[in-house]
């Protein structure tokens, strides 16, 4: 069976000031380009069909065009909720868009039951665990502590525990939105940490012939059968270096797994150039950067006059400014969110508690802390999925 797995689609979403709507109709041609022309068998969205709970008109009416489009092919997809989109939004006619092929699981009750396709060899159960938010599912799954690991390792019992019941020769695929150990992040993913901990092992998904995960934007494999797809777009300057593609997985009879990567299609090149303004304005080096969207760092020790005005003369795609004068590390003007930079909000706080005590937290303040996060997060998240 020939799997194509894609995710972070954030339908919706601009790239600083610009409107990246073009482009994910764009890359929803593309999609079904290569559906159509690569024989693929299923579609796997693993999650952040949109980027954010309530998105906009245009977004929605490109997501209903992209489920028509795949109905049309007449090729099942299966789509799972992501951490950032509304699950009971997204789910709405699930029923009927069933009939049409297109299965879309943002139930956590659901997890074990699953989506069965058959190919000329056997079964396939396709199992879609969406974004697992610990705080709001950790009755659902009966486990005492509300972490990722947890919710997650108690969402694999019951998809092994489902598979255990089903056919010999029954393969596997399950879909997952979570950070997954051993993958890279980027700047544009919002932060799940919960407990201070915010991956989790990819051991938790043995016993399935496949995992396609979403949440990290980059393309990578942790192991043969756990893959991120990444982000079909760049959505920050961290992924300038990002081949933005999807996975055309195959399946044999036995469950073993090749893949293949599909280049998605590039708006426009990323670039991060760094210098003193006038350094930048005239090294031929950059030459073939000038069509490309720009994030400037100034090193110069004063801020220039006008450097936004005078960079995009030379390139007129520049979206991101930043100023950081190279200074001794022991200069007290080195700014604070450079300190900042690379630490977490419970590393920061404790960071605050020492500045002002003399001392840090102990061990029973900084749980105290953990919990206080960890709840903050969780009514975000309950916020965002009643709006």
């Amino acid at each position: 069976m020939r799997l194509l797995h894609t995710s972070d689609w954030h339908l919706g979403r601009a790239f600083h000031r610009v409107n990246m709507l073009g482009a994910q109709a764009e890359f929803i041609g593309h999609l079904v380009t290569t559906v159509r022309e690569r024989g693929v068998d299923a579609v796997l969205v693993a999650g952040d069909v949109y980027d954010r709970a309530v998105p906009p008109l245009a977004a929605v009416e490109l997501f209903d065009d992209a489920l028509h489009r795949l109905a049309d092919l007449g090729v099942p997809t299966v789509m799972i909720s992501g951490n950032h989109d509304s699950a009971r939004r997204l789910g709405v006619g699930a029923g009927l868009l069933d009939r049409a092929g297109i299965h879309l699981r943002t139930e956590p009750s659901a997890v074990g039951t699953p989506v069965v396709l058959a190919d000329d060899h056997s079964d396939v159960a396709f199992y879609g665990l969406p974004y697992l938010e610990p705080a709001l599912v950790k009755e659902e799954f009966a486990v005492d502590r509300a972490g990722h690991e947890a919710v997650l390792g108690a969402a694999m019992d019951r998809v092994r525990a489902d598979l255990a019941t089903r056919p010999r020769g029954t393969r596997s695929v399950v879909l997952a939105h979570a950070f997954v150990t051993g993958g890279r992040a980027s700047d544009s993913e919002r932060d799940i940490t919960v407990g201070g901990v915010a991956a989790v092992p990819a051991g938790i998904f043995d016993g399935v012939d496949y995992v396609a995960l979403g949440h990290l934007h980059g393309c990578q494999t942790l192991t043969e059968r756990v893959r991120y797809s990444g982000s079909p777009l760049a959505y920050s300057f961290s992924e300038a270096d990002h081949r933005k593609s999807m996975w055309l997985v195959d399946l044999d009879a036995d469950g073993a797994v090749t893949a293949e990567r599909v280049d998605c299609p590039v708006p426009r090149p990323l670039a991060r150039v760094r210098g003193t303004l006038e350094d930048l304005l005239a090294d031929p080096e950059l030459t073939r950067h000038e069509d490309s969207w720009i994030e400037a760092t100034l090193t110069d020790p004063v801020r220039p006059t006008d450097p936004m005005a005078r960079l995009t003369e030379r390139f007129p795609h520049t979206l991101s400014l930043v100023f950081a004068p190279e200074r001794a590390p022991d200069d007290p003007q080195v700014s604070y969110a450079r300190r900042l930079v690379g630490r977490s909000d419970q590393q920061i706080a404790q960071d605050f508690v020492a500045h002002v005590r003399g001392a840090g937290p102990d061990e029973q303040e900084a749980a105290v802390l953990s919990e206080a996060f960890d709840a903050v997060r969780a009514d975000d998240a309950v916020r965002e999925g009643a709006r």
